[in-house]
C-alpha cells in the first residue's frame, strides 16, 4: 500500500473524529431539543465514517492511534462550551462546505453514501444558520461588520480579526512614537489614547453600519406593505411564483399563496422573508450590541502592546512590549487556522512577521522625524 494512501486514510479518519466530537458538543450546548437531535444525527453519521476508514486501515494492516480530537477541534469545542453553539457554527459550516466533495474523487468511497451525506450535512448546517439567534453574545458578534464585512456571520473570525486590528494598529502607533525616543509615561499615554481612539472609531463604524442596514430593511418592508395594501392580488401572484420556483405545482402554489394572503400579518411576514430576503425578527441585529463588541474586541488587542508600560520604563518597556505583542500576533495567527485549516507554525509566524514589520517601519519613521524635529 502506498504511503500517500495511508496518510489519506489517517487524515480522513481524523477529520471525521473532529467533526463527530464537534457535533456532540453542539448537541450538548444547543437549547433547542429539535436542533440538538439534528446534531446528534450528524455525529452518528460521522462516527460511521470513522468506522469506514478504520476498516480500510485494518484491512491493510495499518495501526492507528486512539480516537482523539485535534487541537483545533478541542479549541472549537471549548469555545462552544463558553460562548454557545452559535459562536462556532459558521466556522464548522464553512469547513463542511469546503470538504463536502472530498470523498467524490476517492475510489474507496465512490460506491458509498458518504459524499451524499457530506452534502446533506452542509445543507442542514446552512438551514440552522438561517434560524434567528437568541441571546446577547451570538447576535452581537455575528453582526460585526465594519472592515470585516465580508465575513458574514462568522462570530469567531470577527472576534479574532477585531482583536488583531487593535493589536497591530496600536503596536505600530506606540513603536512609531518610541522611535522618537520619548519617555515611557508618554508612550503609555499614547498607547491608551490610541486604544480609546481606535476602539471608539470601530464602535462608531459598527453602529452606523448596523443602523443603516436596519433602516434600509424597515424602508423596504414599509414599501412592501404599501404595495400589499394597494394590490394584494399582485402580491399573491409574487408568492405563487416564489413557491413554484421552490418546486410546488401551480395549483399547490396558488392555494398556498391565497391562504397566506388572507391574513395581512401572515402575508407580510412571508413576503418579507421570501421576496425581500429579510428576517423581520432580526433586521440586522442590534446596533448597540455590535458597537459594544467591536469596541471591546479592538480594545482587547490594543491593550497588549501597552501593558508593559504600566510596570516598566526605558528600553526594557519597549522590548517587553515587542515580545508580548509578538506572542499575541503569533496567537492570533494561530487562531485563524481554526477556520482556514492552514499549518499553525506558518500562519502564526507570518502574522508575527507582518505585525513586527509594520512596527519596525513606524519606529524607523518616528526615529527620523524625531531627529529632524529636534
Amino acid at each position: 500500500m502506498r504511503e500517500s494512501d495511508v496518510i489519506r486514510y489517517l487524515d480522513n479518519r481524523q477529520n471525521e473524529i473532529d467533526s463527530a466530537a464537534q457535533y456532540h458538543e453542539l448537541a450538548k450546548a444547543e437549547s433547542s431539543a429539535q436542533i440538538a437531535e439534528v446534531y446528534k444525527r450528524l455525529a452518528k453519521e460521522e462516527e460511521a465514517h470513522i468506522n469506514f476508514w478504520e476498516r480500510q486501515l485494518k484491512q491493510n494492516g495499518i495501526s492507528f492511534p486512539k480516537r482523539k480530537p485535534s487541537w483545533r477541534a478541542q479549541t472549537l469545542i471549548m469555545l462552544a462550551k463558553f460562548f454557545g453553539p452559535q459562536f462556532i457554527l459558521t466556522t464548522i459550516s464553512e469547513r463542511e462546505h469546503a470538504d463536502q466533495n472530498v470523498y467524490a474523487a476517492q475510489r474507496e468511497s465512490k460506491n458509498t453514501k458518504m459524499t451524499a451525506q457530506e452534502h446533506w450535512h452542509t445543507k442542514l448546517l446552512n438551514e440552522i444558520e438561517r434560524l434567528p439567534v437568541k441571546g446577547l453574545l451570538g447576535p452581537g458578534l455575528a453582526k460585526i461588520e465594519g472592515r470585516h464585512k465580508f465575513i458574514g456571520g462568522n462570530a469567531l473570525r470577527a472576534s479574532v480579526l477585531g482583536a488583531n486590528d487593535g493589536l497591530c494598529s496600536n503596536l505600530s502607533l506606540v513603536m512609531g512614537v518610541a522611535g522618537a525616543a520619548v519617555q515611557s509615561h508618554t508612550l503609555l499615554i499614547t498607547g491608551l489614547a490610541g486604544l480609546m481612539a481606535g476602539a471608539c472609531s470601530m464602535a462608531l463604524g459598527e453602529w452606523v453600519s448596523v443602523t443603516s442596514a436596519r433602516e434600509l430593511a424597515k424602508r423596504e418592508i414599509s414599501i412592501e406593505e404599501d404595495e400589499f395594501d394597494l394590490h394584494p392580488e399582485g402580491e399573491a401572484e409574487e408568492l405563487k411564483l416564489i413557491y413554484e420556483a421552490k418546486g410546488m405545482s401551480p395549483k399547490e402554489a396558488t392555494d398556498l399563496a391565497l391562504h397566506m394572503i388572507s391574513n395581512k400579518a401572515q402575508a407580510m411576514d412571508e413576503l418579507t422573508r421570501e421576496e425581500l430576503g429579510i428576517n423581520p425578527d432580526d433586521l440586522g441585529g442590534s446596533a448597540i450590541e455590535a458597537a459594544a463588541f467591536s469596541f471591546a474586541l479592538f480594545a482587547l488587542g490594543a491593550l497588549v502592546p501597552v501593558l508593559p508600560f504600566f510596570f516598566l520604563s526605558g528600553s526594557s518597556s519597549i522590548i517587553a512590549s515587542l515580545i508580548l505583542s509578538a506572542l499575541a500576533l503569533f496567537l492570533f495567527g494561530a487562531l485563524t487556522t481554526l477556520f482556514t485549516g492552514r499549518p499553525v507554525l506558518i500562519v502564526g509566524s507570518r502574522q508575527m512577521a507582518l505585525g513586527l514589520g509594520s512596527a519596525g517601519l513606524t519606529f524607523t519613521l518616528g526615529h527620523f522625524l524625531g531627529v529632524a524635529l529636534t
